[in-house]
């Protein structure tokens, strides 16, 4: 299972720099395509799994000005 993660920055938040420091500190590594990150899950992700990581995430980026999409996917 992977999920993706698209952000999109506000003018006054923080750098994109230190957006993905926050994202590959938990787990994500940059990509190139539709999305800028993704994180391969060692195991089956259930729904639950799929919430909590959305739950970190938000948290990770709290105060940062960032908008973000997931997709969590087979594969």
């Amino acid at each position: 299972m992977k999920t993706f993660i698209k952000v999109q920055l506000d003018s006054e938040g923080a750098t994109f720099s230190d957006v993905a420091e926050v994202l590959e500190d938990i787990g994500f590594r940059p990509i190139q395509g539709e999305y800028d990150f993704s994180y391969e899950w060692d195991k089956h992700a259930s729904v639950k799994d799929s919430l909590w990581f959305a739950d970190r995430i938000q948290t990770a980026l709290k105060g940062m000005g960032v908008w973000f999409r997931i997709e969590t996917v087979d594969g």
